[in-house]
């Protein structure tokens, strides 16, 4: 529970309403961007720090992070009120930029990763939940769309800017550019986020925070562990993180059950709205994430194309996506119905999944750009419309903790599909470009660390057959993962046939607390205020100018 401070209702005219979304836009594109632009710069930079059996860890340590904290700001928004934890989050993950710039070594590089998905994580929900406070459901859509826009400029500006720095720079100005981003973020925030502050009236639930921690730790490391080759399903290690998960697992269901004010109410989950809406998040997560993380690399080391080239690549992804986002939301605006969109959505992203397992070093540039475009545009039917049904099926009360519930699960997905696909793609590269090395001559010894160096610098300097040999190596290794990826597709687009169409609210969430006033009585308030305030400047000039 939370009591609003006294300093009075916001109005939510439509000037505030566009100047708190510009915000929002900025702190959206400094997390987006940097979950995509090491993705074209990963084959540098574990080349260079030497680092490609762990190279996964660089985007799973990101998602790990971001999962664990997404609960944590969606609760505590709607307990404390979201402004400040906006600006933490922004801060926090500047700051960690700075790290990864400046780490030593590839260890280094995956704590200060891991301390950028804890700001992420915060920036991705507060976003989302604030959007939900000040435009009603049944508008939503038209910023949810642009929202989701920024995903996809952002999954191609990030391979973008990633090559351009690979080529032309250094890989650590894909840290360095966070900075200026960030500043810049912060201050908008500063100046233009203002919303209501609460006080909690309920003890924080630090035990349901800590055993959800160490649920999602356990579960990323027990799938790390049991596809990796030093390791194995049959390792005790790996086992030893299965019994910590499903303990953990236990200990916060319990915890939750008792808590006065949980972080994760169980009650959700009795909503069917929410957890098949939810369902349909976690799955697509695992297929989602999965291939955006590694098709730059396919095409940067398997196509034999540039960091900067691969990147550019990219860009039918980001108009496919940016435009059935923002039609989507449009149309739902207009129409009240959502249903259509996430069903459409599967389909055209299994489609494109298909299409992608035919990928060779000799597919033509055009067609692998076509695959992309129509990859993006089925993600633009289903991720916002996603986040859209589950903010609309519960209370205004519950609209922070709800949102981050549904990010977490997909982000679940997404760590898994990292993780687990991630490890399946570097174990049959591992094993092909060690045939490849000692297929050329290389013992045991130097071809594993001709593998370990291995960078798009280096592979442009092999002799031609065994540089063939290295492009046709990552082809095979990476091709059929998509055929491990369709199978969750396929039950997402189940669970989106299941998925119940109800009217979409009317009522922005700060409005239906109290917290807020909307509609034509602001804009009349307003008015008034800023016509007091004229008046009440000259009568202060008058006197001032009497000796």
């Amino acid at each position: 529970m939370t009591t609003a401070t006294a300093e009075g209702p916001l109005l939510l005219t439509k000037r505030r309403i566009w100047i708190i979304f510009a915000a929002l836009i900025a702190g959206m594109l400094l997390s987006s961007l940097d979950q995509t632009i090491v993705s074209t710069a990963m084959p540098t930079i574990v080349g260079q720090l030497g680092g490609v059996e762990h190279q996964v860890w660089l985007t799973t340590a990101y998602l790990l992070a971001t999962t664990i904290v997404m609960p944590i700001y969606g609760k505590f928004g709607d307990v404390l009120g979201r402004r400040n934890l906006f600006l933490v989050a922004i801060a926090l993950f500047t700051v960690a930029s700075v790290g990864c710039a400046i780490a030593g070594d590839f260890t280094q590089l995956i704590i200060f990763r891991a301390l950028q998905g804890l700001g992420g994580g915060g920036l991705m929900i507060l976003s989302q939940a604030i959007i939900a406070d000040i435009v009603p459901a049944s508008e939503r859509g038209k910023y949810l769309g642009p929202l989701g826009g920024i995903f996809g400029l952002s999954a191609v500006g990030g391979p973008l800017l990633g090559g351009f720095f690979v080529d032309h720079l250094t890989w650590q100005w894909a840290f360095y550019i966070n900075i200026p981003i960030g500043i810049a973020a912060f201050a908008v925030a500063w100046f233009t986020l203002k919303l209501p502050n609460k006080k909690a009236t309920q003890p924080i639930d630090i035990l349901g925070v800590v055993f959800l921690s160490a649920f999602t730790t356990c579960l990323i490391f027990f799938t790390d562990f049991g596809g990796d080759k030093q390791y194995g399903w049959d390792s005790v290690e790996t086992w030893l993180f299965g019994g910590g998960m499903l303990l953990a697992a236990l200990l916060f269901v319990l915890t939750e059950a008792r808590a006065k004010d949980p972080i994760i109410p169980l009650s959700l989950f009795k909503n069917p709205i929410f957890v098949n809406a939810t369902a349909i998040g976690l799955t697509l997560g695992l297929g989602m994430f999965a291939a955006i993380g590694f098709v730059p690399t396919f095409l940067q080391m398997s196509s034999g194309t540039s960091a900067a080239a691969s990147g550019l690549l990219m860009l039918p992804m980001m108009v496919g996506l940016i435009g059935t986002s923002i039609a989507s939301g449009i149309v739902i605006s207009k129409t009240g119905s959502y249903k259509l969109f996430p069903i459409l959505g599967t389909v055209i992203t299994a489609a494109a999944m298909i299409s992608m397992t035919t990928l060779t070093a000799t597919t033509p540039i055009w067609l692998i750009c076509v695959f992309l475009f129509v990859f993006g545009a089925g993600l633009g039917l289903i991720m916002q419309v996603v986040v859209l049904v589950v903010q609309n099926s519960v209370d205004a009360s519950m609209i922070g903790t709800a949102t981050s519930t549904n990010n977490y699960f997909r982000e679940v997905g997404a760590s898994l599909g990292v993780a687990v696909f991630g490890t399946i793609f570097t174990t049959r590269l591992t094993d092909n470009l060690t045939e490849v090395f000692t297929g050329a001559g290389f013992d045991p010894a130097a071809a594993g660390n001709a593998t370990a160096t291995l960078d798009p610098q280096t592979l442009n300097s092999l002799p031609d057959a065994l540089r063939d040999g290295v492009v046709t190596a990552y082809a095979d290794a990476l091709a059929p993962v998509f055929w491990y990826l369709l199978p969750f597709i396929a039950i997402a687009f189940v669970l989106s046939l299941f998925l119940k169409q109800i009217p979409l609210s009317d009522v922005a969430g700060l409005i239906a607390r109290g917290e807020a006033i909307g509609g034509e009585e602001a804009e009349a308030l307003e008015a008034a205020q800023l016509a007091e305030a004229k008046v009440a400047t000259p009568k202060k000039k008058e006197v001032s100018a009497k000796p």
